[in-house]
Order: structure tokens, then sequence, then C-alpha cells
């Protein structure tokens, strides 16, 4: 089980942190208190695998129970045998300061330090250290972007970058309703419909017969390469800048047949390429009675 404890200095992009791990797998606890790591720990381990990859946000805002941090860090790593590993962000003061200005957000010691943002900065710093000295991450953000700061928790994490996205790719017919949730909606049409093929009318594009027959058109085919082309073209870039869901839909009349053809097809090149694919034929339990 891969069990990371996220801390570090206010201001210094925990949340970033945080949001990214969720979006790469990791069930995410933000502001556990120290006191109920070994409790929550317990539970993970008991889980039978449905807890298997776990994020904690432990940090200053628990406050006094925050003294406890160490020594439960340690129970987890000798007693209960856990691979914990730590994972510690930092920024300079200006920086942190900067920050909480942009933001107008309160820092967790304002009211301890009469509002003094520089002690309790300085504070902060102390309660840290050791959790500093023990960490198995280190990431400094101060001069990061958000985009920079997620490609670096991602770096971690994971094998490979592509694992960081998933691709929903969605099948619809357009008498039900165009795809609102869709990042990229291709039209298709423009293709033959198999629906006027009397021996193909009751079968879906997940039918290999449905496959054959609009794939058996040259305008298919080329269609297919071009969008092949425009995805691996686009995909990369959409990783690079830290999306982590893309939703790719075809839309044909029904949403049975051509709409279908295509998603099983372009969800079979881009899983064949190593990423993350997740495919849904949003209309193919509806009626097959429809009009051109």
């Amino acid at each position: 089980m891969q069990f990371i404890i996220v801390t570090g200095m206010s201001g210094s992009g925990k949340s970033c942190a945080m949001n990214v791990l969720e979006d790469i797998g990791f069930y995410c606890i933000d502001n556990i208190p120290p006191q109920l790591l070994t409790k929550f720990a317990d539970i993970c381990m008991h889980s039978k695998g449905r807890l298997d990859r776990v994020a904690v946000a432990v940090d200053i805002r628990s406050g006094d129970l925050f003294s406890d941090i160490f020594e439960n860090w340690q129970i987890l790593k000798d007693e209960a045998g856990l691979d914990v590993k730590i994972l510690y962000l930092e920024a300079n003061d200006e920086v942190i300061i900067k920050r909480y200005k942009e933001t107008r957000r309160k820092h967790p010691l304002d009211d301890k330090f009469s509002s003094c943002l520089h002690k309790a900065i300085s504070y902060e710093r102390e309660q840290l250290s050791s959790l500093r000295e023990a960490a198995d991450y280190y990431i400094e953000s101060s001069y990061l972007s958000a985009s920079q700061l997620k490609k670096e928790i991602k770096s971690l994490f994971l094998e490979k970058s592509s694992d960081s996205m998933v691709i929903k790719i969605m099948s619809f017919g357009y008498k039900y309703g165009v795809s609102t949730e869709s990042d990229l909606v291709f039209d298709v049409r423009c293709l033959p419909n198999p629906f006027y093929v009397k021996e193909l009318r009751s079968e879906t594009g997940c039918d290999s017969s449905v496959r054959d027959y609009v794939m058996s058109f040259e305008q298919s085919r080329i269609l297919f390469d071009k969008i092949k082309d425009l995805l691996d073209f686009l995909i990369p870039l959409y990783v690079q800048e830290g999306k982590s869901q893309l939703i790719i839909s075809f839309g044909c009349t029904g949403g049975k047949h051509r709409s279908i053809t295509f998603t099983e097809l372009v969800a079979d090149h881009l899983a064949s390429q190593g990423f993350r694919v997740q495919k849904n034929h949003r209309d193919i339990k509806k009626d097959v009675d429809y009009y051109k």
C-alpha cells in the first residue's frame, strides 16, 4: 500500500498537491489530526485492497494537536510496518506572504500571533523542522507555476505522464441531444448509415458486422486516419498542460452504429498507446426507430 503524508508550509501548494494526487488515483484526506493517522492506516490495511493508494495532508492547521505528528509517523513506520512516505512542500517567506496577500486568506496561525504573518511563518517552520528533515520527497514551490507544480507531483508518483489523464470516449445520438460535457465532439453523420441496411439495423457498432460495413467505405477510413492524427497531436499537449480528464464524443443520428464504431476504434487506438481510456455508449439502449 502506498501511504503518503503531505505536509509543509502553509501557502506552499499542499492543496494543489492533494488535488493532483486525487486525480491520479489516490484516496485523499485533507487536514487529518495526527492522532487519527494510526487508526486510519489500520482501516486502509483491512480494506482488502480498496484503499491501496492513500494520501493524507497533515499540517499546522491541526493547532496544538500537530505536535504529535512526528510520534505518530514513527508509529506508522515502526509498529504498523507501513511504507510511509513524506511529501514536504516548501516556499520562501516572501513568496508565502505574497500568496496570502493575493488570496486574502488568513494564515492558520493568524490569531495566535495577532495577524503578524512573519512570526506565524517563523513558528510554523520551527514546528515542521523534524518532518522536513525526514521527508522522502521535497518540493520547493517558490518559483513554480501551478502547472509546473502539478507536473512535479505527477513525476514523483506516476510511472508515465500519460497515466495522469483519463480519456473518456463517448458515442451519442444527435436525436437525443448533443453531448454538452465533451471537450471534443466529432460528427460522423457524414458517413454511410448502416440503419438502411436491413440486416444491420438491429445491431450496433459493437458488432463486427456494423464496424466492417462502416469502415468499408474509403471516406470512413480517411476520416478515421485524420482523427487519429489530430488526437495523437492534441493529447500529449493536454497531458503537458495538466488536464486530468479529456472527454471525446462521436455523434451520429441515433447513437447506434457510426458513432459507436468510431468510439470503439478510437478507444482501441488510444489504449494501445498506453492511455487510460474509458468508453461509454450513451444512447445504445434507446429505441432504434428513427429518421435520417
